[in-house]
Formats: structure tokens, C-alpha cells, sequence
């Protein structure tokens, strides 16, 4: 049974939840509009995506919500990269082949990163979201934690149903507004996505010829090499001061050959000037790999080195390598 103070406490979080409901969004609400209207937005697309909505408590209640335990290194890789992703990614890697290969050729992204890419952020275009983009955005640059934000993504978000690429009803994403198969927050949507098909329409949820040549620009615009692969395990010699496992600290791959780094079966890295940092993303004792300029753009798509890792081993085991 609960405590009256558990009780209490409960009823305050769904209270304060619930708040941004009352009339004061509704307030902020035709603000905004007038707002998104002197920004060219038309009448028909702000009744559309803004007549009736409401905040989402759910929505309030997931950004607020801090992580009840952390994922290890380990736990993370068994959950996001297990066997049975790597069979799917090599089989839509085939099914979707000469797409791919079409797009990596366009963009200089090999394609074993972009199917990687697709399978971690929505198992390969299954799991997108099931957030109305529009009401999600809303209620967080309402909210106030991170308003100007969020703000901003909503008037991008109404600028991209104003272009035609999706109706409002079916703008769906995560709760934080990130959309379609790629999960694009709107400012990547307008900065990146591509009419690949030539329809006329940005279909980052239903295209993929859209989806595959929107992350490949996205990639591309951000430095990323095709000669050149993401990283490689590698071993540290005894004493090696963790601290120094950071992105901000580069040298040359032969300049940490010089320090006794190794690759993982222990023989010489090979003599090259490629610019390179250790990253130990266990932590101090756990695995380390020397990564390159392409793991760099991977940690501008998302900013966990979990993440960049996992798209490195999966995008190497679609390859077979």
C-alpha cells in the first residue's frame, strides 16, 4: 500500500502534468499561430495542424523522466546490434541493393551504413513513432524546459506540411518529434532530406528511396568519407591514462603505433597519417578502438558514443566483416 506522502507525491507529478491543458495553452497556442502566419505559413495548413490539439501529458511526463538505471556498454551492443538484427539488416540490405547501391554511389556513403543507420533508429523503417509530430512539439515549446527549441522545430514542422511533403494528420514520430524512418527532427528534415524519386514530396516515411538519399545527404554534408572506414578495435598498453580516450584528443594512426597501440590481435597498426583518437566507451579496463573521421560524422547524427559504436558493428556485420 502507499504512503500518504507517495500518494500525495504522485498526485502533484500528474497535476503539474496535466497543467499545460488548461486555457493558457490555448492562449500561447494563437500566438503562435499569428506567429507561424507572419512566417508565410498558410491558413489552411494552421487550421489543419493546429485546430483542436491539446498537450500531451504523456509527453511532459517522457521528457522530464530521468533513466531509472543505465544500460553498460555490453548490455547496450546484445540489445541494439544482437544476431538477429544483423540477419534482417543483410536481408534488406538485399532486397534493397540496387537502391542502395544507386544512393551510396550518388552520396559516397557505402550502403552497410545507411541500412545500419535505419535498423538502429527504427528496425528498419517497423517502429517510427507513434506521436502526432505537431501535438508532441507543441506541448514541449510550450512547456518551457527547452521552449526555444522546441519553438523553432514546430514552425519548421508546419513549414514542411505547408511544402506538401506530408499532411498533418500523419506527421507521426517519437515523442520528442523526431520523423519518419530516419527520425529527423524538422530542422534535419529542412537542412537534409531529399526528393529522391522526383515526386515532388520529401517522404521520409514511406519512401525509401527518400529515406536512404536523406540519410546519405545527411552524412554526406557532414565530411563523410567513403575511402576511409569508422574505426577498429585496437589495444592500449599497460598504464595507458584513460582520460586520454576522448574525440578531443587526435593523433596520427602512426603516432599511437609510436605509443604502443596495436591492433586487436596485437600486430602493428599500419603506418598511415590518418588523424584518429582512442574512445573507450566502457570505460577505463573495458574494450578500446581507434576511430576515424567518419565515426565523427556518425556522433553528429546522434551524440552517444553507444550509438556510434553500435552503427559501426552492425553497418561492419551487414558487410560481413
Amino acid at each position: 500500500m502507499k504512503s500518504i506522502g507517495a500518494w500525495l507525491g504522485a498526485t502533484l507529478l500528474a497535476l503539474t502534468v496535466a497543467a499545460p491543458a488548461e486555457a493558457d495553452f490555448q492562449a500561447w497556442l494563437k500566438e503562435l499561430r499569428a506567429e507561424a502566419a507572419g512566417k508565410g505559413i498558410s491558413d489552411a495548413t494552421l487550421d489543419a495542424a493546429l485546430n483542436g490539439i491539446k498537450p500531451i501529458p504523456r509527453v511532459i511526463e517522457l521528457d522530464r523522466k530521468q533513466p531509472e538505471f543505465t544500460l553498460t556498454f555490453e548490455q547496450y551492443m546484445n540489445r541494439v546490434v544482437p544476431r538477429s538484427r544483423v540477419e534482417k539488416g543483410r536481408k534488406k540490405f538485399a532486397e534493397n541493393k540496387a537502391l542502395l547501391t544507386e544512393v551510396s554511389k550518388k552520396f559516397g556513403v557505402p550502403p552497410q551504413f545507411l541500412v545500419a543507420f535505419w535498423g538502429i533508429e527504427t528496425d528498419f523503417g517497423r517502429v517510427t513513432g507513434g506521436f502526432k509530430v505537431i501535438d508532441a512539439l507543441a506541448t514541449l515549446a510550450y512547456d518551457g524546459r527547452r521552449s526555444k527549441f522546441f519553438r523553432r522545430e514546430l514552425h519548421l514542422a508546419l513549414k514542411i506540411i505547408d511544402g506538401g511533403h506530408i499532411k498533418a494528420d500523419v506527421m507521426v514520430g517519437s515523442w520528442a518529434g523526431a520523423m519518419g524512418q530516419p527520425q529527423f527532427m524538422p530542422s534535419s528534415f529542412v537542412g537534409y532530406a531529399v526528393d529522391y524519386d522526383k515526386d515532388g514530396r520529401k517522404d521520409i516515411w514511406k519512401t525509401r528511396a527518400d529515406v536512404f538519399a536523406s540519410a546519405a545527404n545527411y552524412l554526406s554534408r557532414y565530411g563523410w568519407r567513403a575511402s576511409e572506414r569508422w574505426g577498429r578495435r585496437v589495444n592500449v598498453p599497460e598504464g595507458f591514462d584513460p582520460k586520454r580516450a576522448d574525440l578531443k584528443v587526435r593523433k596520427t594512426v602512426s603516432g599511437w603505433a609510436a605509443e604502443d597501440v596495436t591492433r586487436a590481435n596485437g600486430s602493428p597498426l599500419p603506418n598511415s597519417d590518418l588523424d584518429a583518437s582512442v574512445i573507450m566507451p566502457a570505460g577505463a579496463g573495458g574494450p578500446a578502438y581507434l576511430v576515424y573521421n567518419n565515426y565523427r560524422v556518425i556522433m553528429r547524427w546522434n551524440r552517444s558514443h553507444y550509438f556510434a559504436m553500435a552503427v559501426g558493428r552492425l553497418a561492419d556485420q551487414i558487410a560481413g566483416q
